[in-house]
């Protein structure tokens, strides 16, 4: 790709390791690789280019990864003899293009070997992914370590399914530190991508949720006929009317009824959370600041730092 004609002439200052011990700061490779976010983030402009929907992809990857024993890439880790590998877990089905991160760490493998990790390879990509796609330019904290095993029990047992009611949600996410209107910001992730079928088929059948709009729903039934259900998850319907921007059309969908999951639109409903979609309905901004603070605390979340873990060179298998 074009890219590797730039690291060429990058590649001679950008060499060393990160030093060991020091904590998750902005800047972290600034001596051991200064490189890296610019070129991390280029590599990710050019896959993009290939397939825009990737950047839903990527940031449903980071948050996967960190609500699952923390941001350490396990979630990309193979099943071995030892442990199995957290995407043979149904609750990571459509968990894709992992291969994007696979280049970028390969890119940047090149440039600065086993300096900068997958977990960092990870957040940095969903960071990028956000603001490629319209979204605000965060920074984020580095200097993360990879797991050296993975965690399918509690994949298995702990990641929200796509019918998560609002109960569970706020439960996940406020013993982790998370406010109310962080739970809210965050959720708005959906504003990019896609769902599949299965994942809405109790709104649908055998009776219609009555929080959705009438010919939203009429038009949801033609697309995922109830026959359909057990036999195919193929099909998917954007998450937003603007599927491919990170933008608050999430928030203006949810409160008119066009929320794609239950949770969409009972966020939209409740008095607990309703306030806050309205405001991020009203005001990008505010919820791009939001979301900006909660993500980046998102990201920190039981990082492994300093001589934990390991700098993975295939992020697919531990060193």
């Amino acid at each position: 790709m074009g890219l590797f004609v730039l690291l060429f002439g990058l590649i001679l200052c950008c060499v060393g390791h990160a030093s060991a011990g020091d904590d998750l700061r902005v800047g972290f490779y600034t001596e051991s690789c200064p490189k890296a976010e610019f070129v991390a983030r280029e590599a990710l402009r050019m896959l993009l280019v290939e397939d825009p929907t990737a950047a839903a992809a990527l940031l449903r990857l980071s948050f996967h990864d960190c609500d699952v024993k923390g941001c350490d890439a396990s979630i990309l880790l193979d099943s071995t003899y030892a442990f199995r590998s957290e995407l043979e877990s149904n609750k990571n089905f459509g968990i894709r293009r992992t291969e994007f991160i696979d280049h970028i760490k390969h890119v940047l493998e090149i440039l600065c070997p086993q300096t900068v990790s997958c977990a960092d390879v990870v957040a940095l990509a969903a960071r990028d992914a956000i603001h490629l796609s319209g979204g605000p330019d965060i920074q984020i904290p580095t200097g993360r370590r990879d797991s050296l095993t993975a965690y399918f029990d509690e994949a298995d047992a702990n990641l929200r399914p796509a019918t998560a009611s609002v109960d569970s949600v706020l439960q996940d996410f406020s013993p982790k530190g998370f406010s109310m209107q962080e739970a809210v910001a965050l959720l708005g992730s959906h504003t990019l991508g896609v769902g599949h079928c299965l994942s809405i088929s109790d709104r649908l059948h055998p009776q219609t949720d009555p929080s959705m709009e009438p010919f939203f729903a009429a038009v949801l039934k033609v697309l995922c006929p109830n026959y359909f259900m057990n036999s195919s998850n193929i099909i998917v319907i954007p998450n937003d009317a603007t599927s491919l921007l990170f933008d608050n059309r999430y928030f203006i969908d949810a409160k008119a009824g066009l929320g794609l999951f239950r949770v969409d639109s009972n966020f939209a409903l409740d008095p607990r959370t309703a306030g806050f979609v309205e405001e991020f309905a009203q005001d990008k901004e505010a919820f791009f600041e939001i979301f900006s603070g909660a993500f980046v605390k998102l990201t920190k979340l039981n990082v492994l730092t300093g001589d934990m873990g390991q700098v993975r060179k295939n992020c697919h298998t531990v060193n």
